[in-house]
């Protein structure tokens, strides 16, 4: 009796795959797979024009920082050198 149930289930698995491979591979299927891989390539190619602007905008806040850091280093190398200058005329 227990071998009969194993069997039944056995034959059952392999006719709801056999079912599953046809509609899986069925025309219709096939149209889902499409449409879906097309929307999986827009979204890609939305998602890569947004990280280019944020590696241009990335990029353009680097250059002002340097700007920023070469400015500070100018301003303080006058300080320094009016200060130097204040202590050669004491």
């Amino acid at each position: 009796m227990l071998d009969c149930k194993k069997l039944a289930i056995f034959v059952g698995g392999v006719v709801f795959g056999s079912a599953g491979f046809k509609l899986l591979s069925s025309r219709d299927a096939k149209k889902a797979y499409t449409q879906g891989t097309a929307a999986v390539l827009r979204m890609k190619d939305s998602v890569m024009d947004t990280v280019t602007k944020v590696q241009e905008e990335a990029g353009d806040i680097l250059a002002d920082a340097k700007d920023i850091n070469e400015a500070r280093a100018v301003a303080a190398e006058e300080v320094a050198d009016e200060a130097a200058t204040e202590e050669a005329k004491a």
